[in-house]
């Protein structure tokens, strides 16, 4: 148990006490490992864009220490061993002459350092795992299977080492009328049979509030309305999609005696030939195909 299990649970590092922390190299501390967390939207919040709020676990600099992991009053010492290096070199002969390799100084874990006075917060790390929140600006017209990137945001790398990144993946919840195709939205709209044949009116609820929808006489089904510029927006700004109604004139399938007279009526005015079926017609039909 200790400081470094607490960050291999986490985040999969290793202490700077043991073999398990990343060779500090030419370029200084370990980065910090990315991390992943996941926003969920609403279908609104995407189409419209709005600042999201994300809370992750992560490492984060020591404040005692200031990410040194020495106690305070202490500093760490160059390894001996490397010279500070966080590696060490050696030389074999082989029949193709002298070859030199390098590996991990096992006395410093790779850090070329040595803290004889580990600071009693962080154990040595120079960081400390704790909940971190950040505010996010999901654009408008963002979809689910975006991932973000917030450079510098994931956890902070051992004894000093710059932070990772923080990747948010976006999910957006279905919405209750209108199915999305990239930037246009779509829905299918009901009419009765005598909506469509002499025209309609209506008040109708789009994204960006009530407008006034007029449905011309002679609608005929899967007619396609256009409303323009009432879609998603494109990201970066350049325009807005438009939301597409496609109309579904529905068929009574119960008619009163009066209903049926009228309808009768009117196939006689329109000089139409209706051939009613025989009354048990359907059931004998039905019968015949089971």
């Amino acid at each position: 148990g200790g400081f470094g299990d607490i960050f291999d649970a986490f985040f999969g590092g290793g202490s700077p006490f043991g073999g398990g922390g990343r060779s500090r190299g030419p370029s200084g501390p370990p980065r910090g490992p990315d991390l992943e967390t996941t926003a969920n939207l609403s279908f609104t919040q995407a189409v419209f864009g709005t600042q999201y709020d994300v809370s992750v676990r992560t490492a984060v600099v020591c404040e005692d220490c200031s990410g040194s992991g020495a106690q305070e009053g202490t500093s760490p010492s160059t390894c001996p061993d490397c010279g500070g290096a966080g590696e060490v070199r050696s030389v074999r002969q082989t029949i193709l002459g002298q070859v030199m390799s390098s590996s991990v100084c096992n006395r410093c874990g790779g850090h070329g350092e040595i803290i004889e006075n580990p600071c009693e917060h962080c154990g040595g790390e120079g960081r400390v795992v704790t909940d971190s929140s950040y505010t996010v600006d999901m654009p408008a017209g963002i979809d689910s299977g975006t991932k973000l990137r917030l450079n510098g945001r994931g956890a902070v790398g051992p004894r000093g080492g710059p932070a990772g990144d923080l990747y948010v993946n976006v999910r957006v919840a279905p919405h209750e009328r209108f199915t999305r195709e990239g930037v246009h939205l779509l829905e299918e709209m009901s009419l009765t049979m005598t909506q469509a044949a002499l025209g309609h009116q209506l008040d109708y609820e789009t994204l960006d509030g009530t407008e006034e929808f007029v449905i011309p006489p002679g609608t005929q089904s899967g007619k396609v309305f256009r409303l323009k510029g009432r879609g998603v927006p494109q990201l970066g700004g350049r325009g807005r999609g438009d939301l597409l109604v496609t109309v579904r004139v529905e068929t009574p399938t119960e008619l009163g005696d009066e209903e049926v007279e009228l309808l009768e009526r009117l196939a006689e005015l329109r000089g139409e030939e209706i051939r009613r079926p025989e009354a048990g017609l359907f059931s004998r039909i039905k019968s015949a195909f089971k």
